[in-house]
């Protein structure tokens, strides 16, 4: 009995097994990369974009790639980039999907237009255009094609720090990644100390460097005095959305309306020990917040933030601020 359950089980996993090999699942995800066709463009600037093309569309391993010397092969002396013949070719193939894609030079510029073609529903997947500023450029460009062509995305929405084309940084809501500067807003609420006062207006000055995935900087802060600190953030996405958490080190100068502990007696009333109290002190603090329109030079930053000084009052507080930066 045992014996007939283990070989009834050891069966089943050879079913699935062989169901979900990788073979069986990559046979429907070929793709036929047909040759660019250069327009006024040279051909071997073409062919380099095309071996540029291939090579990162493989890295992102989302298709199985007809090798080029069996394309070439059904593809013959003739360019292949109008939509009847380059269907007839990925059933030819038995490929899933084909791609082509035309280099076009106007001026110094060139325009890449390329398209995806579902052979199995005879319709086109993806039909869109981006500018290479010049052929130096076509590295960037054809890699943000393979990330396009591999989510089935027009290219503009495939924009990540790190990925920007050369002619994205010249369009008037201009993208970069690297030093920032501006100005937070907001209010300060007290947790502890700052003689029990209530809610005040904080203002914040920020300015540093900003990565792939991090970013660090200075932060002058004007509340309940002064502050300035030292600040590092990680940063979740490379997207326009990009949700951050990070921590700082610091200096911040309290104002205290007295300097002087005071304590109440009952049969004398309010007095105070002699022992001056200190105010400004080393400071902690803890962030998390978002920045919003992230591949762009203006980005704006909401930012929540709990501080603690160390100084005689344990001041501590929490922080909302909101802003620009550039």
């Amino acid at each position: 009995m045992r014996k007939k359950t283990f070989l009834s089980l050891l069966l089943i996993f050879h079913l699935f097994s062989f169901s979900s090999s990788p073979a069986q699942q990559t046979t429907e995800r070929k793709i036929a990369i047909l040759p660019f066709l250069p327009m006024g463009v040279e051909p071997a600037a073409a062919q380099s974009s095309e071996s540029i093309f291939r090579l990162e569309l493989q890295k992102l391993e989302v298709f199985e790639l007809i090798p080029e010397d069996i394309i070439s092969d059904a593809v013959g002396e003739k360019y292949c980039t109008d939509f009847p013949c380059a269907l007839k070719l990925g059933k030819k193939l038995s490929v899933d999907k084909v791609l082509t894609c035309k280099l076009v030079a106007l001026g110094e510029k060139i325009i890449v237009q390329y398209s995806l073609i579902d052979v199995n529903t005879e319709k086109i997947l993806l039909l869109d255009q981006t500018t290479s500023v010049s052929v130096e450029d076509l590295d960037a460009v054809m890699k943000r094609i393979a990330i396009a062509v591999s989510r089935g995305e027009p290219i503009k929405e495939t924009a990540e720090v790190g990925n920007i084309t050369e002619q994205e940084t010249m369009t008037p809501r201009r993208r970069r990644a690297r030093n920032f500067t501006g100005f937070l807003f907001g209010y300060m609420y007290p947790l502890n100390g700052y003689d029990d006062a209530g809610r005040s207006f904080t203002m914040q000055f920020r300015t540093g460097a900003e990565m792939k995935n991090y970013a660090i900087g200075v932060q002058l802060a004007a509340r309940k005095g002064f502050a300035m600190n030292v600040f590092a953030l990680y940063l979740f996405t490379k997207t326009d959305f990009c949700p951050y958490v990070g921590s700082g080190f610091g200096f911040h100068w309290v104002s205290h309306p007295h300097s002087y502990e005071y304590a109440h007696y009952p049969d004398h009333g309010y007095s105070y020990n002699e022992e001056k109290m200190k105010g400004d002190g080393f400071e902690l603090t803890a962030n998390i917040g978002f920045i919003a329109f992230r591949t762009y030079v203006f980005k704006l930053v909401a930012d929540f933030a709990f501080a603690y000084t160390f100084n005689d009052y344990n001041d501590s507080a929490f922080t909302f601020t909101l802003g620009f930066v550039h």
